[in-house]
């Protein structure tokens, strides 16, 4: 139990240091200083587990990494959400074994000091599939030969029970004698409460690139903190000195490491058998394509599924696999339409007309349809929620469920309409967003039989829902899980199918009956300490020069999050992030603004709110109408935000997908697509294969590590048909039609 200390780098690296340090101050000022202070200290070998020989390969005097080193060292990862995430590498900023042994560290700490005096304190281990094998090429110079090469979620997760045990903590992980083993989310948060321990660790980066990592920490109830208790747990992480530590297989051997205790996951699935009861009786001839994108779903939503008696498939090269390979863009998000492509492919061969998803470590739900056309239709988040509360509360042959509704600020406005018009409920729609706020009400409401003036008990709940396909029904399970949304899902598209209707048939029925709702939600990524500081100029500029309108609408009021008079004091400065939110309100929709914690990214959702008088259209049309308002809406709003940034996107820019960076968006739209219509017009491409290379090759910045073509499939489909007056006599014009026709019909 010996504190762990690593060896000094050797003062041979002092002149590359000193070289880069120089760099650093040149290019990037007060910031490129502090950089260069931090990237000493860990060269000094007082952080453990930081491999300051390794870190002195990566000093290239000739300045080719100072942007790299830069963004690794200029700050300590941020703990945002109930955690550290981002890219792993090596750094203050990146996470690694030093980055996490510090965070647990600090949560040892804590729970010493939250529990004190009672001796014997436990915690949960989850860890996910990741490992990381540099797809992005950021240490391509060092080969394979390095200490993270290889760094998994499963050996971080290792690596914190040796943490804890080397602090008297005990944890519990499942199957520690293996060195693949995982834990969902969801299951770990069941864990955590049914073991009665005192908290618990994951090891996940959710839905993030596979490059990426994470360490989230949970409280004694299966949720993550809020302020001010979140707050506590910073400043004592923030004076961690010393890790200490025991090696796994002592701790094994003295009982401080242990496994979960036989029955406790069929515990868990029979929880979800018995919350779907008689919902809708499984149909054997109708099969359910399910897919855990390469995560570990199979655990969680595959055991219950097939408990319930669902015919489920699911994709042979899909299984558990942390860099995602088979995954467009390696992006394993359900709230991408892409990711499920392959799986919709599957499923044609298989004859099913559903494919239900799930995240790498299967919190996030997602949900495409066959249509009747042979085409797929996904569902985004808040049309996911509808679906499953109209489902519960007001479907005729559904269970007509009463009780409590719980959605975030940014989730869809229909909610509230299923809750008004069901009678007998309450609903809860002002949360910030993360399902850590939806916890605090239900273990407030188990505490204190009140939250605000809505008086429930947890049991009551009939569902939480999140606009970021996020679901919890069940009291005892404090986050979120798609579990649950993927049973009631493959029910209702089977007693659909029977009835010759599809799950998109229903939703439309639900908007013609409560009104034309919709949300479109995007993202600004940035990168960088540019992309923090771009953002945060964005939010500034909202504050201290508030625009008049917005998405081409007048704004009626403003609501800022920060504002103590209508919202309440700040009660710990870790309140102030999930609270750095603005919304603008004008007649047609709501626009909610909010910078993410720990990454360069601005999220923005539109929420259109039905007009007056009758609606524009019925059935199918009137989706698309709203739909084609809300995505045109949002689209202004992406370029009224960048109005402090003094920049502005074209059409095309603005039709990629949210995963490409605004600097590589502007770059595509500037640099690459003119070059692409040079490269027509002088017939230098002239076929599908060669069109397709020269994309590949031009836009490799794009996504990297990924193939960027899919992303550009609809907006260079667009650019086709517009040069098509100019250049509609080249080859490379047919080809590069051909090519998007072929890649946008699957």
């Amino acid at each position: 139990m010996n504190p762990v200390v690593t060896k000094a780098a050797p003062s041979a690296h002092a002149p590359a240091l000193a070289a880069v340090t120089t760099a650093l101050e040149t290019q990037y000022g007060d910031l490129g200083r502090r950089a260069a202070d931090e990237l000493a200290r860990w060269l000094s070998g007082s952080i453990p587990f930081s491999h300051p020989e390794t870190i002195a390969r990566t000093l290239d005097p000739t300045g080719a990494n100072v942007a790299m080193l830069f963004d690794s060292y200029w700050q300590v990862l941020p703990f945002g959400t109930g955690g550290r995430r981002g890219r792993v590498g090596y750094g203050a900023n990146r996470i690694n074994a030093a980055t996490v042994a510090m965070t647990i560290q600090g949560h040892c700490n804590f729970l010493r000091a939250r529990f004190a005096g009672k001796a014997d304190l436990h915690v949960v281990v989850a860890n996910a599939v990741r490992v990381f094998r540099d797809i992005a090429d950021n240490y391509a110079a060092l080969g394979q030969d390095h200490p993270i090469f290889g760094l998994s979620s499963r050996g971080l997760a290792k690596l914190a029970c040796e943490i804890y045990a080397g602090n008297g903590i005990a944890s519990t992980i499942i199957d520690p004698a293996s060195d693949s083993a995982y834990l969902s989310t969801p299951e770990l948060a069941f864990l955590i409460a049914t073991l009665g321990a005192q908290g618990g660790v994951n090891m996940s980066a959710s839905h993030n690139p596979p490059d990426d990592n994470g360490v989230k920490i949970y409280d004694e109830f299966g949720s993550q903190p809020v302020a001010p208790e979140d707050q506590q747990l910073l400043d004592i992480m923030a004076a961690v000195k010393d890790v200490h530590s025991l090696p796994f297989d002592k701790a094994v051997a003295q009982g401080l490491v242990r496994a979960v205790p036989p029955g406790l996951h069929a515990k868990y699935v029979q929880a979800y058998v018995e919350l779907y009861g008689s919902f809708a009786p499984p149909q054997a001839d109708l099969p359910i394509v399910y897919t855990p994108l390469c995560g570990v779903g199979q655990s969680t939503v595959g055991d219950v599924l097939r408990a319930v008696g669902f015919p489920v498939l699911s994709p042979p090269d899909e299984a558990a696999d942390g860099s995602f390979a088979v995954i467009p863009f390696r992006s394993p998000n359900p709230e991408v339409p892409q990711s499920t492509g392959p799986a919709c492919r599957y499923a044609d061969q298989h004859g099913s007309g559903i494919v239900l998803s799930s995240d790498p470590d299967a919190d996030r739900v997602g949900c495409e349809i066959k249509l009747p056309d042979g085409s797929w239709y996904h569902f985004d988040g808040n049309q996911l929620a509808a679906i499953l509360t109209y489902a519960l509360m007001l479907d005729p042959a559904g269970p007509r469920r009463r009780g409590l509704v719980i959605e975030t600020l940014v989730t869809t406005k229909l909610l509230g309409r299923v809750v008004e018009k069901a009678g007998g409920s309450d609903i809860i729609d002002d949360l910030l967003v993360g399902f850590k706020y939806v916890a605090d009400v239900l273990k407030r409401l188990g505490r204190d039989g009140r939250y605000k003036d809505v008086q429930r008990r947890p049991e009551e709940l009939v569902i939480a829902c999140e606009e970021s396909h996020g679901v919890i029904a069940l009291p005892h399970i404090l986050d979120k899980d798609a579990t649950p949304a993927c049973l009631f899902f493959a029910g209702l598209y089977q007693r659909l199918a029977r009835q010759g209707r599809t799950l998109l048939d229903y939703y439309v029925q639900i908007l013609e009956e409560l009104g034309g709702y919709d949300t479109v939600n995007r993202s600004i990524m940035m990168a960088g300490a540019a992309g923090m500081e771009r953002k945060d100029r964005i939010m500034a500029w909202l504050r201290s020069t508030p625009p008049t309108q917005i998405g081409g609408h007048p704004i009626l009021r403003i609501s800022d999050y920060w504002d103590e008079k209508q919202y309440g004091p700040l009660v710990s400065e870790s309140e102030r992030l999930p609270r750095n939110v603005v919304q603008l309100f004008t007649k047609r929709f709501v626009v909610t603004i909010r910078p993410s914690g720990t990454e360069p990214k601005l999220k923005f959702y539109c929420q259109l709110l039905p007009g007056e008088g009758p609606p524009p259209a019925r059935g199918i049309a009137l989706l698309g109408a709203i739909r084609a308002e809300a995505e045109a809406a949002a689209r202004a709003v992406y370029n009224d935000l960048l109005t402090p940034l003094d920049l502005r996107l074209g059409d095309l820019a603005l039709r990629l997908t949210d995963l490409i960076e605004l600097d590589r968006k502007r770059e595509l739209e500037t640099v690459i697509v003119p070059r692409l219509r040079s490269a027509i017009a002088a017939g230098q491409v002239n076929t599908v294969a060669e069109v397709t290379a020269w994309l590949r090759a031009e836009g490799k910045s794009l996504l990297p590590g990924a193939d960027p073509l899919p992303a550009l499939v609809g907006p260079l489909g667009a650019v086709a048909t517009i040069w098509a007056a100019e250049l509609g006599s080249k080859a490379g014009l047919a080809a590069l039609r051909e090519l998007t026709a072929t890649k946008a019909g699957g």
